[in-house]
């Protein structure tokens, strides 16, 4: 599987006219997954580490699978397709008897926000990766223009 993928983390979330920018990579490449509001919000706070009063979706998604038995071993952005995302999560169970992997077909927002709240690798498709534009300046010029609006 190293040669097949990359391991990205999030980079940034940066709110749009339509929803939230998440911008992934590593140090060499960044590139960009729009996502609406809601779900940039919820990994900005999975982030930051902001508790919640109520469990919203995704922590209802973490405590079913942590009911279960069931563990996330990563998220995998398998395919883009017209700027339009696919990622897989790979869960893995495991009792007395046998040990079972299951791959779920999920948004890349929704697997984000995930992987974060549980600490488990973010990998993107080598070919997913490699024909992303980078978008590296643009997010260290957001950047450097929060940090300076921030001063």
């Amino acid at each position: 599987m190293k040669n097949d993928v990359v391991e990205v983390s999030v980079k940034g979330v940066m709110p749009t006219v339509n929803g939230c920018a998440v911008f992934l990579g590593t140090d060499e490449k960044a590139f960009v997954i729009y996502v609406d509001h809601s779900v940039g919000n919820a990994i900005s706070m999975a982030i930051n580490g902001v508790k919640k009063e109520r469990p919203l979706t995704h922590d209802l998604i973490c405590h079913f699978l942590q009911g279960l038995g069931a563990r996330l071993d990563r998220v995998i952005i398998n395919d883009v397709n017209e700027s339009t995302f696919y990622a897989r999560i790979i869960l893995s169970m495991e009792n007395e008897v046998a040990k079972k992997i299951v791959e779920v077909d999920a948004r890349p927002s929704d697997s984000i926000v995930l992987a974060i709240q549980l600490q488990r690798p973010i990998f993107t498709a080598r070919h997913v990766y490699d024909g992303v534009e980078d978008m590296t300046s643009i997010l260290e010029r957001v950047l450097k223009q929060q940090s300076e609006e921030s001063e």
